[in-house]
C-alpha cells in the first residue's frame, strides 16, 4: 500500500520544492496550506468578495495538476494592469476562478471538487481552515503586526525587531479533513517556506495542534536555505526546528538541511531579486545526525533555491 504523505506549507517554496517531485513518486498525497494570505490579488478579492484567501491553496492546485499545458498556464494567467498595495500587478485567474465559484456556490468544499476536478489533481489540497482569519505577530518591543503581507514585507514596522510570536485573530478551527488527513498520515513533510508567514500560520487554528500530537507520522522538516529580514534574522538550523516544534507541539523525527553553503558573489546576485533574503541558514555544531540530516540540496547555479529532484529523492528514501 502506496505511503500517505501530508505536506504542510504555503507560498511556492514547498509547492515547488516538495510537492512536484513526490507526485511522481508512488505515494498518496495531501497538501495542507494556511489560509491567511492577504496580499495582492488575493487581498483585493477577499476585500471585494469577503472570500477566503485563494492565494495559496491555488498554488497547492497546480502543484498536484496533472492537467494538460493549457490548463496549468490559464491556472497562472494574469489579467490587466491594476497595481495592489504590495506592487504587484493584475489579477490572477484562478484567484479569480476560485472567488466566483466559492460566490457562486457559497459551499466551500465544492469549490474544492470542481477545482481539483478543472485541474486533474493528484491527491488532495486542502485548507488549514476555512473560516475567516487574519495572520498577526508580536514583536519582542510588544507591538502586535497584522496581516500576513506586512509580516511577509515589512513595510510599517521595524524587521530587525525579532518576532516574539504569531497567532490569528479570530481564532478559527481547523477543517475536518484536513485534521482527517493528519490523523491518517504515515509521514508529514512541513516546509520548505516563510517561517511565521507561511509555515507556523498552517499550525494556528484549533485542533491542528492536537491532531499533530495524536499522530503517529515521521515529522519531517526540511529547513530553509536563507534567512530572511523580518522573520529569521539570524536564524539556525536547530532554531527553525525549535519555533516549529514549539507550534506543532511535539518533536520532529527528521530535520533536513542544506549542507552546500553558496559563494558570497551567489549570495550577492541573489539579494538583487530578492533582497529580504539575508545569509545561509547557520549550521549549529554537534547537531545529532540522526535527527538532523545535512545533504547538498540546493540547485548548482542560479536563485538560491531547492533541487526539486535531489530533495524529492530524499524525502522519499525517508518515506521509505
Amino acid at each position: 500500500m502506496a505511503k500517505k504523505i501530508v505536506c504542510f506549507g504555503g507560498g511556492n517554496a514547498m509547492t515547488k520544492a516538495v510537492l512536484e517531485p513526490l507526485k511522481k513518486y508512488p505515494v498518496g498525497i495531501s497538501s495542507i496550506t494556511s489560509m491567511t494570505d492577504n496580499g495582492g490579488s488575493t487581498g483585493q478579492l477577499r476585500q471585494d468578495f469577503g472570500i477566503l484567501p485563494p492565494g495559496d491553496i491555488r498554488r497547492h492546485i497546480l502543484a498536484l495538476s496533472n492537467a494538460p499545458e493549457w490548463k496549468k498556464k490559464l491556472w497562472t494567467f494574469r489579467f490587466g494592469n491594476d497595481v495592489f498595495a504590495c506592487g504587484r500587478k493584475g489579477h490572477n485567474f484562478a484567484n479569480v476562478f476560485l472567488a466566483g465559484l466559492e460566490v457562486s456556490l457559497k459551499d466551500y468544499e465544492k469549490v474544492l471538487d470542481v477545482a481539483h476536478e478543472f485541474m486533474e489533481v493528484k491527491g488532495r489540497a486542502l485548507p488549514a481552515t476555512i473560516e475567516h482569519t487574519q495572520l498577526c505577530a508580536e514583536l519582542l518591543n510588544g507591538a502586535i503586526i497584522e496581516g500576513e503581507s506586512e509580516i511577509d514585507i515589512p513595510k510599517k514596522h521595524d524587521p530587525s525587531v525579532k518576532i516574539k510570536r504569531v497567532f490569528i485573530k479570530p481564532k478559527a478551527k481547523a477543517y475536518p479533513p484536513a485534521v482527517a488527513a493528519i490523523k491518517d498520515a504515515d509521514v508529514i513533510v512541513i516546509g520548505p517556506g516563510d517561517l511565521y508567514s507561511s509555515s507556523i500560520p498552517c499550525f494556528l487554528a484549533e485542533g491542528m495542534r492536537e491532531a499533530f500530537k495524536k499522530s503517529k507520522a515521521k515529522k519531517i522538516l526540511v529547513c530553509n536555505l536563507m534567512t530572511k529580514n523580518g522573520e529569521t534574522n539570524g536564524f539556525s538550523v536547530a532554531d527553525f526546528a525549535k519555533e516549529t516544534e514549539k507550534y506543532i507541539g511535539c518533536a520532529l523525527d527528521a530535520v533536513i538541511y542544506n549542507s552546500e553553503i553558496p559563494s558570497k558573489a551567489r549570495i550577492e546576485e541573489n539579494k538583487k531579486t530578492d533582497p529580504l533574503v539575508i545569509e545561509p541558514v547557520k549550521i549549529d555544531a554537534g547537531l545529532d545526525n540522526r535527527k538532523f540530516i545535512g545533504k547538498n540540496v540546493i540547485t548548482n547555479k542560479g536563485s538560491i533555491v531547492h533541487d526539486a529532484e535531489k530533495l524529492g529523492k530524499l524525502i522519499y528514501s525517508l518515506v521509505q
